[in-house]
């Protein structure tokens, strides 16, 4: 039951355009977080023909694509899907910090809502074990927090 006044956003992806910004770089884990992405998007509605993937070089080049998909402004909802693992140098925090900066700062930008589903992760195994393996797939999870966002702004323009 909605109370009056609450202002909720929907997790259904009827009608919805969706963007999938993927990394080449961790190739298998970022697979498996598209798959999980793609499922839960037709799970919920979105039309197969009205979700597009767009490849990217590694993490780091995320929050450009994100950006320039966002401006051209064809979709209501855009997921960011990598994997930063981190190894024996700072490689790890500056990569996976100005990705998040990235696509933070082109939601704030541009009002269109991104999915997070960059797993910053210690060890191949914990991305495993969250793409797809015992703690879920957070591609999908990325996926359903930004299509209920973009319901969430629709309700409030309403």
């Amino acid at each position: 039951m909605k109370l009056s006044g609450t202002i909720e956003g929907e997790a259904s992806a009827h009608g919805m355009r969706v963007a999938l910004v993927a990394a080449r770089f961790n190739a298998t884990i970022v697979d498996r977080l598209r798959a999980g992405a793609v499922e839960a998007l037709v799970q919920r509605g979105a039309q197969a023909t009205d979700v597009t993937t767009v490849f990217v070089p590694g993490a780091f080049e995320i929050p450009l694509a994100v950006r320039k998909l966002a401006i051209l402004g064809r979709h209501d909802a855009i997921v960011a899907l990598g994997a930063v693992v981190r190894g024996d140098t700072p490689h790890f925090d500056y990569v996976a910090g100005e990705c998040a900066a990235g696509i933070a700062r082109v939601m704030a930008d541009t009002g269109v809502p991104v999915g997070f589903g960059v797993l910053t992760v210690d060890t191949p195994e914990q991305a495993g074990d969250r793409a797809g393996g015992r703690l879920g797939n957070k591609g999908a999870e990325a996926a359903l927090a930004a299509i209920e966002m973009a319901s969430l702004l629709r309700s409030l323009e309403a």
